[in-house]
């Protein structure tokens, strides 16, 4: 089964770490844990999450340095919601400063944290109502699910559809095939020619029919929808 998104947890205690993975996972998204700075940071540039959630309070370094670094060193951009006890507007300015998207003061309801994730992730993946998304004469309307290139209309498969809309959300960005099968299936992952067999089934209604290409494999590391300029 799909999950809604693969979650980062990172937070010291045992057993709030459990209770929220094991709500998060029974509403379809997939947690993965860390307990310190070092781990969090290295488990976040190794891994294609769709969120974090972050305690402040860490043993190595605390939640805002971990967010420092997996904005400015590692370049994520994925939305981050801290956790922690303070309630002081100083501490959640520099959780802001550090570039957290959000802020729960514990102790929370996992409804709002659940409910902050879900809203977090469609906006960073481009999901909400009007949010059409267009690269050259491409263009894909995720409220409508419409996609059409140069005014002419073109279906394709559900799958192939949200394989197109995190092209879309990403160009020119690379994005690696581990990301986009993520984000599709979650760990059910399906055999290595899925995502092929979709992209194949892309580029055919998308770039086979026009001169100018725009689909492109990226040897060894994933995959670009953008102009052969923006290489």
């Amino acid at each position: 089964m799909s999950s809604f998104g693969s979650i980062l947890i990172v937070e010291d205690h045992q057993d709030l770490a459990a209770n929220i993975g094991d709500y998060l996972e029974a509403g379809g998204f997939a947690p993965d844990f860390a307990a310190d700075g070092p781990s969090a940071v290295n488990l976040a540039a190794e891994n294609p999450y769709d969120a974090i959630v972050l305690d402040i309070m860490l043993p190595g370094f605390d939640g805002y340095e971990v967010c420092r670094r997996l904005r400015q060193q590692v370049g994520l951009s994925v939305p981050i919601i801290m956790l922690t006890a303070r309630d002081q507007l100083d501490d959640k300015i520099l959780g802001f400063e550090q570039g957290a998207d959000d802020y729960l003061i514990k102790p929370f309801e996992m409804k709002e944290l659940e409910a902050r994730l879900k809203a977090h992730i469609r906006r960073n993946r481009g999901e909400l109502e009007g949010n059409t998304l267009q690269v050259e004469d491409l263009i894909f309307d995720p409220a409508s699910m419409r996609i059409s290139r140069a005014g002419n209309s073109i279906k394709v498969s559900p799958i192939a559809i949200h394989v197109l809309k995190i092209l879309m959300r990403e160009s020119p960005k690379l994005v690696t095939r581990e990301k986009i099968e993520h984000e599709i299936w979650g760990e059910d992952t399906p055999d290595s020619d899925a995502l092929r067999s979709h992209l194949y089934n892309l580029r055919k209604n998308i770039d086979k029919p026009y001169e100018r290409k725009l689909i492109h494999t990226i040897s060894g590391l994933g995959y670009k929808l953008c102009g052969e300029e923006q290489l």
